[in-house]
């Protein structure tokens, strides 16, 4: 049997989503991925960039406001893990969003899941999904 790789260290109160999930794109999306934090009783989610679909990075499409929105509104803070600056370099508007989302508590778009942990509080262990 082949090495299987490690998988990532937990962190307190946090699911992983994996790579190679589905692409979250729609509202139902969102729900899908909140109604799996309430199961593993997660407070935040952590997306990986490449999971958030092309409209999300086009902030006139507004379906980058309608997912955070979703979260929002469940309580479910939201970790966006990964390189964004081939994005932010062709916006102005979500270079300033990215900024503002980092300063908050609620949305955070970070390089690595090292930065994630760096930010979190000691809490139940996270679940990988």
């Amino acid at each position: 049997m082949p090495d299987q790789p490690a998988p990532a260290t937990p962190m307190p109160g946090v699911l992983l989503c994996e790579a190679d999930g589905p692409p979250v794109r729609t509202e139902r999306d969102a729900l899908d991925l909140i109604g799996d934090a309430w199961y593993h009783r997660a407070h935040l989610v952590a997306i990986p960039a490449g999971r958030l679909h092309e409209d999300f990075w086009r902030l006139s499409t507004r379906v980058a406001g309608e997912i955070i929105q979703k979260f929002a509104n469940y309580r479910i803070k939201v970790a966006v893990i990964g390189d964004i600056s081939e994005y932010v370099a062709s916006s102005g508007a979500l270079r300033d969003w990215v900024r503002e989302a980092n300063r908050g508590d609620e949305l955070w778009f970070l390089p690595d899941l090292e930065a994630l942990r760096a930010r979190l509080p000691d809490e139940p262990a996270a679940t990988n999904l």
